[in-house]
């Protein structure tokens, strides 16, 4: 009688864990945009989440610590005069974020270290460049001050953001057609994107050339996201000819057949992917659904692992992922979501089943740390460098907030944006102060008038 051999993985008991309810962001306005991105964007400081917004287009940023209930009047960062569709927090500075919205602009934020005391609506740097509304926003992962937009005019534009100028267009002549996804490679020497034509392509940005691409790696209609994974090889999510919801596993040198493909289910949610280079698991997250599978990526076939599935009641809207540094490594933790519901932002902890309290080398290899390796000029230049590693032995310190730098031409920008900073408030600020103070003492006011009220209802009892 043959035994079936159970494949070994430290990580086959991997179980996901969902926040308390006071650990939770409660009461927040999640957009209702339709648009395939994840709406959410964490990193050790803070966690920022695209809200419903009248009049234009905003999103909420609060420290990490701050949960429980949110208040209705809590300050927005709300510059745009268009729904934001994107936001991501810059990797070398937990203090920037970049927005990407229907307006057809790009703006660059920075965020003090407490979080917002008065609605913010001048950024550091406004990028304009697309003409129609501009749906991924996504930080070069080693280079300073690079970052990447793809717009609904088929053109990706990658923008040195100290100067404010686009360096790199890819223009429809790459993509003829609506643009799914895009992703960096580790290194930042290449990029990967899905594209409406049902191609996915890899391309060296700096020389504007396709360097592979595939055909139909899914045969259905329905939108196909990309990802590097290990070295070498890419992860597609995307639809059979039948609607089945598939994933799968590419060589970039041979493209003709999958490493692996797996029929997932019928649901019709696209399914983003998110994936851990220090563990090589990757996670897949639908809209709409409610759970997360993760897979186990291995140099050796069939590559692609089923680990587990972790599912709760409610579907959700939009997702976050949480860099490696931010996570809680004495509790073995080696993933966390922020899962948004209709109304709530809730953390979910990926954690491998350990009873040892010690440091747990084996599942917290070096991983990215803060720091840049190379100048946006070096990468331009066609360098290129891997992230710079740190230990997270010791736990993981968010460095004190860096200030952003941009060229001599861009200072009154960032004057306007931080008027603080330079001494003396501007005339905007010291009226929005005046308008703030006056709104408190209304609800002063109010507030005595019901404790008077109340009283006398006590009285008369």
């Amino acid at each position: 009688m043959s035994r079936q051999v159970v494949r070994s993985s430290k990580f086959r008991h991997v179980f996901g864990q969902p926040a308390k309810a006071d650990q939770c962001y409660e009461d927040v306005r999640v957009s209702q945009t339709t648009w395939d991105s994840g709406f959410c964007a964490v990193n050790p400081k803070f966690m920022a989440l695209i809200c419903e917004a009248s009049g234009g287009g905003a999103f909420l940023v609060l420290p990490l610590g701050k949960t429980g209930r949110v208040d209705k009047n809590v300050p927005l960062v709300c510059g745009h005069t268009a729904p934001v569709l994107d936001i991501a927090w810059c990797p070398h500075n937990d203090n920037v974020i970049a927005s990407g919205s229907e307006d057809c602009t790009v703006m660059v934020w920075e965020i003090p270290d407490g979080g917002l005391v008065l609605p913010l609506r001048e950024p550091v740097v406004t990028l304009e460049g697309h003409t129609k509304r501009v749906g991924i926003v996504a930080w070069h992962p080693t280079a300073q001050n690079v970052l990447l937009s793809a717009g609904c005019d088929n053109v990706i534009l990658v923008w040195d953001v100290g100067t404010g100028e686009a360096v790199l267009t890819l223009g429809p002549d790459v993509h003829p057609d609506t643009i799914y996804s895009v992703d960096w490679s580790r290194d930042g020497g290449l990029i990967c994107t899905s594209c409406r034509d049902k191609r996915v392509r890899i391309i060296e940005p700096r020389k504007g050339t396709v360097v592979a691409e595939k055909d139909r790696p899914h045969e259905g209609t329905r939108p196909v996201h990309a990802v590097f994974v290990s070295e070498g090889k890419i992860l597609t999510t995307g639809f059979s000819r039948m609607s089945e919801r598939q994933v799968a596993l590419w060589d970039t040198k041979h493209l003709e057949e999958p490493l692996s493909l797996q029929e997932l289910d019928t649901s019709s949610g696209v399914l983003l992917p998110f994936f851990d280079p220090d563990t090589n698991i990757v996670y897949l997250c639908g809209k709409g659904d409610s759970s997360i599978r993760y897979f186990e990526i291995t140099s050796e076939a069939p590559f692609l692992h089923y680990l587990s599935m972790f599912s709760s009641k409610e579907s959700q809207r939009g997702m976050g992922y949480m860099p490696k540094r931010g996570l809680e490594v004495n509790k073995c933790e080696i993933a966390r979501f922020y899962k948004l519901h209709e109304r709530k932002c809730e953390p979910i902890a990926m954690t491998v089943p350990r009873k040892s309290d010690l440091f747990q080398e084996d599942l917290y290899p070096p991983t990215a740390g803060p720091d840049p390796a190379l100048t946006a000029e070096e990468w331009l230049g066609g360098r290129d460098a891997g992230p710079l590693l740190i230990s997270l032995k010791d736990g993981y310190v968010p460095p004190k907030s860096r200030e952003l730098r941009v060229n001599r031409g861009l200072d009154s920008v960032r004057k306007r944006a931080t008027p603080e900073a330079s001494g003396a408030p501007s005339s905007d600020t010291v009226s929005r102060l005046e308008e703030e103070m006056r709104n408190l003492q209304a609800t002063v006011q109010e507030l005595q008038k019901r404790m008077d009220r109340l009283e006398e209802t006590v009285q008369a009892k």
